[in-house]
């Protein structure tokens, strides 16, 4: 079955290595919640923390092997800022249950940790941009996203577009457009990542470019950049 847990695997993505066991198969003190009574939440690593907040896995794939795939495949920024389950459900094949618990928790996180905007994060040029996305470089999936911007720079949404090869025919303007119109963002910054670390920018990547920036012209929205990210190391194509 895919995804299927195997005993005592460490997976390396995105820049870390998250340890897959099974529940049962851990001392009392290595479980997530008795570790979390124990010890605090400080203690807990991402994926234990996430795997404490979906509970249980499924038939299919056990707790610990779910919570390290999000992680892995989504990136830490990337799910964080997820607020579609659906989203969630069609590119990590998730049950909706779960990806409605995964976007409810970030989203209680939002709601009662609201940055003032006066410390919002400014991104003004690729450096900027890439400094705040550089966690992308080590995805093993492609991943286009785009950061919204309001009138000062400032971030005000940051929403993953498309999952899996990027094609011109399928980066759709109004997919990139619509979380701008919804948050009101002035500019864009569009970002993909190359899994394979080859920063060379292709046909398709140039037409993708070149659709944005003219339907961005319409609609009075710039896009600032276009960033390729790789691993520690990115080129800007506008």
């Amino acid at each position: 079955m895919p995804y299927r847990l195997q005993k005592n695997i460490n997976q390396i993505g995105h820049g870390r290595a998250y340890e897959i066991k099974r529940i049962r198969d851990m001392a009392e003190g290595e479980k997530p919640r008795e570790k979390m009574i124990k010890n605090g939440v400080g203690a807990l690593s991402l994926a234990e923390l996430l795997a404490v907040v979906l509970g249980v896995g499924t038939k299919r794939e056990e707790v610990f092997s779910m919570s390290s795939r999000l992680l892995r495949e989504y990136g830490e920024k990337a799910i964080a800022a997820q607020k579609d389950p659906i989203a969630i459900v069609k590119e990590l094949k998730m049950p909706e249950a779960k990806a409605c618990q995964i976007v409810a928790c970030f989203e209680l996180g939002r709601r009662l940790f609201q940055k003032k905007p006066g410390g919002l994060i400014t991104i003004r040029n690729a450096a900027q941009a890439f400094a705040y996305l550089k966690d992308m470089g080590a995805l093993k999936k492609e991943q286009f996203r785009g950061l919204y911007l309001n009138n000062h720079y400032q971030l005000i949404h940051d929403e993953i577009i498309s999952i899996g090869t990027i094609d011109a025919s399928l980066v759709q303007a109004r997919e990139v457009f619509r979380p701008a119109l919804e948050y009101s963002a002035s500019a864009i910054i569009i970002a993909h990542n190359h899994p394979s670390g080859v920063l060379k920018s292709s046909r398709e990547d140039a037409e993708i470019t070149n659709n944005l920036l003219a339907a961005g012209n319409i609609l009075d929205i710039e896009i600032l950049d276009h960033l390729i990210i790789g691993n520690n190391k990115y080129i800007s194509i506008i």
